[in-house]
């Protein structure tokens, strides 16, 4: 039987060194990642993301980076966690501090298939876009928004290489 509470916790230690490549390592071909922005299939879009994330932070924001976990839990072939993000958001260079609910589900290798993170949009927006944040977080509007423009950024970095 799989470790699945291990690989939860290498995901995250692996995350908190900022180490995308380590991440995407834990996630099968065929992936599945949904959160309140992206909406990823396949290990390359999923792993493209970390790998993205990891390098903005580390190129504008590594001394505010922090990254805790908690609450790992694993059972079958699921398992969760709660993890906390304190950060630098890129774009607009503000502080964020995200609360996240992760949920996983992992095939017969012990790799994650589906991974589902949750947080409460309007707060990152609150923090992260300020003032337009306050105002139109809780709209799809600005939802929308967000997932072009970070659906744009990834497609960028991905063509990349």
């Amino acid at each position: 039987m799989q470790d699945h509470r291990a690989t939860i916790e290498n995901f995250y230690a692996a995350f908190a060194r900022l180490d995308a490549d380590r991440m995407a390592m834990c996630y099968a071909e065929d992936a599945e990642f949904e959160d309140e922005v992206f909406h990823l299939r396949g290990r390359e879009e999923v792993g493209g993301m970390w790998r993205m994330l990891c390098a903005a932070t580390r190129d504008k924001g590594r001394d505010d980076w922090k990254l805790t976990w908690s609450d790992v839990a694993a059972s079958g072939d699921a398992g969760q966690a709660r993890w906390d993000a304190h950060y630098r958001f890129s774009a607009t260079g503000r502080l964020v501090h995200n609360r996240i609910s992760a949920r996983f589900v992992f095939d017969h290798k012990g790799l994650i298939v589906r991974h589902h993170d949750r947080f409460d949009f309007w707060a990152w927006s609150r923090q992260a876009l300020g003032t337009p944040g306050l105002l139109l977080g809780w709209t799809p509007m600005l939802r929308n928004k967000v997932r072009a423009q970070a659906d744009a950024n990834l497609r960028r970095f991905l063509a990349r290489g």
